[in-house]
């Protein structure tokens, strides 16, 4: 059975490994505090209640869609959230593609379009990257969790145009 699209990935705003440790540090920081207060009024209530505020926000982040990439017919679309405009490339004016680290810094933003010195940059999570060039020099940074199979699937697509 053939699948509908010749790739498809979805990338989920919680499943940051950075950024779901720094969450469980500070309900575990409201949990502490809660044990750790000694007179019985009502801030201790407040600690424990933000610390299971912040683990069930935690649980819905983990399946709440940033944006998804998929590349069919030439083209790769990349459509976000409920605001967020679809953004669609067309693979022949692609000239080259290439496998990249996102960023060299430890922690990175979740950022969907964010135009910014010559390039456009889509990212939710990872370290790994689909750098694509079109005809005018600009770059396109696709932060990905299969950077392998994209890049596969993106020249297979490029070949399949020309």
């Amino acid at each position: 059975m053939e699948s509908r699209y010749a790739y498809i990935e979805k990338q989920y705003i919680g499943r940051d490994y950075v950024r779901i440790f720094i969450r469980l540090i500070m309900a575990a920081f409201c949990f502490a505090a809660y044990v750790y207060e000694r007179d019985r009024d009502n801030t201790q209530d407040l600690f424990l209640v933000v610390g299971f505020g912040i683990i069930g926000v935690s649980m819905l982040l983990l399946f709440l869609i940033q944006y998804k990439i998929v590349v069919d017919n030439g083209s790769m679309i990349l459509d976000g959230l409920w605001t967020t405009k679809r953004v669609k490339i067309d693979l022949n004016s692609i000239v080259d593609v290439r496998k990249a680290t996102y960023s060299r810094y430890f922690f990175n933003n979740p950022v969907y379009n964010l135009h910014t010195k010559g390039t456009i940059r889509f990212y939710s999570s990872g370290k790994d990257a689909v750098v694509l060039t079109d005809r005018d020099g600009l770059e396109y940074f696709i932060g990905t969790q299969r950077p392998n199979e994209l890049f596969l699937v993106i020249k297979e697509e490029m070949r399949n145009l020309k």
